[in-house]
């Protein structure tokens, strides 16, 4: 499996674990879990695909001359996005579906790529954490 699957899978799974847990909180803590589950299986199915969608899209456009590959993704990002309205719009509509749930499944993915890379560096959390009188200033 080359990295870019690799690299999908790991967001995939993780996206996965996460919606489980808030799955697990929400028939814990609600009175009327289920509108919320739905929406939220709803949502992160939507953003899965959209995720998996982007992925194709990037690796066909590289392979494009550039007027064609621009041209390829505009037209890709406005399907997303039209996606995205269809989902929020049914999930306003429908009595059944929950929009903080759907809403929470939407930015599932994007919620574990900012977790991920932002706790990957260890070089950033030193930064974090060094104090100013601690670097050399030659004085």
């Amino acid at each position: 499996m080359n990295a870019l699957k690799q690299m999908q899978y790991k967001i995939l799974k993780g996206s996965l674990v996460l919606n489980l847990v808030i799955i697990a909180m929400s028939a814990l803590f609600l009175s009327k879990p289920l509108p919320f589950i739905i929406g939220l299986i709803f949502g992160a199915s939507i953003s899965a695909l959209n995720f998996v969608e982007l992925a194709n899209t990037l690796n066909r456009a590289v392979l494009m001359p550039p007027a064609k590959a621009q041209s390829f993704t505009v037209i890709k990002y406005f399907i997303r996005y039209f996606v995205m309205t269809v989902v929020i719009y049914v999930s306003i509509v429908a009595p059944y579906i929950n929009v903080i749930g759907t809403f929470l499944g939407l930015i599932s993915i994007k919620l574990i790529i900012l977790v991920s890379n932002l706790f990957s560096d260890k070089k950033y959390f030193k930064n974090i954490f060094s104090r100013k009188e601690d670097e050399s200033s030659g004085q």
